[in-house]
């Protein structure tokens, strides 16, 4: 493709070069520049990418896009100057690969808990309405029936138009992804074109990165914003911030709500330990999911369902079939009947749900032991948080490391016991193998341990290295050892 053609919808600051150089590829990382490829050079919070345009032309870099010319632009390079060399790289990525959002029915998902599980349930409804369909989650991303191990939860542009360029070719109409605040932010999901956006909730998370939480809310907000004419605006308006999101955008205003009039609306009837009954728009349903934020969940995945223009009995048969998403709320039974809840809660909302739900279900007598930890190098103020929910919601709060990175393992359980109220029952250790035996040792027949914070994680980071490690795999060991 001709570069300018690829600058079509770019604001362009300035050109030194030839603006219709042939262009074979596109790179953000100088060291994977090919012949005839144009560079991105990005600013970032540690590096810039401005100081490897060198790099980038020494590799065969026909052309550059960046924030400042270099001081000796070298001469058959075209470089073209933009304000933002981050937006641009997502223009840039989606005219290369023919927009490949435009040819799809692109729905995001952003709020601070639910994302995966709805984006995922969004994906397995429409397959089984008979559609291909793409997935872009925490999880993984899918393309009809493959499956991609994820790195981000919104990739890059480059690779996100990529891999959307593929679902195209593959056959699919619709293609659902999680859309994190830090990609908002990021620019990384400029130039997609969206047919619908849901929001789930937002609660306090992330202002490591975004500094306040009114900050946060504007990122998040700005996803609806930014939403075209003729798109859908979905939004849970039990969440405070509901209609915040949506009050400036130009797509169509849908409401969810499990307590108040809206468009589409849900009543929990009975809930157990295997599932529950809802009420969704009248007509009641088994779901094989338990608590309120299933139900929330499922509810979006109904309502962008309609949206997207299945039918209302369809879309409720559909939904009666779902599982789970891995590590949201999966269940392992012992053969005593000690069962252990495995859930990707590591914000202090997500915590309170499931224990709110555990405590909803249990029956008279069963005791509840929760380990929980709190990941290193991120917000450090929700640790103390973390460790009081745990404790005000269990007989046996176990504190224990969940991804402590590059932070003391132990300093961090110091945080998390701030928090503690004099009286509370909460232990700490540090290794989390050893945690949830501990858990496993002290639960009688038919109690309940919840493992929260990793849910569909198969790794512990500790340092920089990234060992192998599956709440699952160590609960069903524990079993083994302990239950007889």
């Amino acid at each position: 493709m001709k570069l300018n053609d690829i600058l079509k919808e770019i604001e362009v600051l300035n050109i030194v070069g030839d603006p219709i150089v042939k262009i074979t590829s596109l790179s953000l990382d100088s060291r994977s520049v090919e012949p005839g490829g144009l560079f991105f050079a990005l600013r970032g919070a540690a590096i810039d990418g401005h100081q490897f345009m060198a790099a980038a032309v020494e590799r065969g870099a026909a052309a550059v896009i960046c924030e400042q010319l270099p001081k000796e632009p070298q001469n058959g390079v075209t470089y073209v100057t933009v304000e933002n060399s981050h937006k641009a790289m997502g223009l840039a990525a989606s005219a290369f690969h023919g927009h490949p959002s435009r040819k799809l029915k692109l729905v995001g998902v952003t709020g601070t808990n639910g994302k995966t599980s709805t984006a995922t349930l969004l994906y397995d409804t429409m397959r089984a309405a008979g559609f291909e369909a793409g997935l872009i989650s925490t999880v993984d991303y899918r393309i009809g029936a493959a499956v991609i191990p994820s790195t981000h939860t919104t990739p890059d542009p480059l690779r996100l138009n990529a891999m959307m360029a593929t679902m195209v070719e593959r056959g699919c109409g619709y293609c659902f992804m999680e859309v994190s605040s830090h990609a908002i932010v990021q620019e990384r999901i400029a130039g997609l074109t969206f047919a619908g956006g849901a929001f789930t909730n937002i609660t306090h998370e992330h202002l490591d990165y975004h500094g306040t939480f009114a900050e946060y809310i504007a990122a998040k907000k700005r996803f609806f914003d930014d939403l075209p004419t003729g798109a859908f605006a979905l939004t849970n308006i039990d969440d405070r911030n509901g209609r915040v999101m949506t009050q400036n955008s130009r797509a169509t205003v849908r409401t969810i709500s499990l307590r108040a009039p809206s468009d589409y609306h849900c009543r929990i009837v009975e809930q157990h330990l295997d599932g529950m009954l809802l009420s969704i728009d009248g007509v009641e349903l088994w779901v094989g999911f338990i608590g309120r934020f299933n139900a929330y969940n499922l509810l979006t995945v109904y309502a962008c369902a309609r949206e997207l223009g299945v039918e209302k009995q369809e879309a409720l048969r559909i939904l009666s079939a779902l599982t789970p998403v891995n590590g949201r709320f999966e269940t392992i039974r012992a053969t005593n009947g000690t069962t252990a809840i495995v859930d990707y809660a590591h914000t202090p909302d997500a915590l309170q749900n499931v224990l709110d739900t555990i405590a909803e279900i249990k029956k008279p007598g069963q005791k509840v032991f929760a380990v929980v930890g709190c990941g290193g190098d991120r917000d450090a103020s929700k640790r103390p948080v973390m460790a009081r929910l745990a404790a005000a919601g269990s007989d046996m709060a176990i504190l224990t490391s969940d991804n402590p990175r590059t932070e003391d393992p132990g300093e961090i359980l110091s945080q998390m016991q701030a928090g503690l109220h004099p009286g509370d029952k909460a232990i700490c250790i540090i290794d989390r193998r050893e945690a949830i035996r501990a858990a496993v040792a002290m639960a009688s027949a038919d109690d309940i341990i919840l493992v929260a914070g990793k849910g569909h994680e198969t790794y512990q980071i500790v340092g920089t290295e990234r060992l192998h490690f599956d709440d699952r795999e160590e609960i069903q060991k524990a079993f083994l050892d302990y239950v007889v």
